[in-house]
């Protein structure tokens, strides 16, 4: 097994799994693929429709799951109950609150 970093997954794999799934992407097209875009012009394909707010909520979401992860139970809970985990996250977000 060699060192190397497998490939991050392209932008046009995601956004064909999406569309396949029928899911809302949140995440922005890359500048360089949208510029490649239009300079291919009616060749370069539909633009992707994408709706500010929407990544502003995502974005919320992703942090406050980064805050929770910092409390080691939370991140490397391996819980069989799900109310046990339901249980360490409340406990981690009350701290998270009373440190605020």
């Amino acid at each position: 097994m060699s060192g190397r970093i497998p490939p991050l997954i392209g932008w046009f794999r995601i956004g064909r799994y999406l569309r396949r799934r029928q899911i809302k992407h949140t995440i922005p097209e890359p500048r360089n693929q949208r510029a490649n875009r239009v300079r291919c012009g009616s060749r370069g394909g539909r633009p992707t429709s994408f709706e500010k707010a929407r990544n502003v909520r995502r974005n919320e979401v992703e942090r406050l799951i980064g805050k929770l992860k910092i409390n080691r139970e939370v991140a490397t809970s391996f819980d069989k109950r799900a109310y046990v985990f339901y249980g360490t996250v409340t406990v981690a977000a009350i701290r998270l609150w009373l440190r605020a």
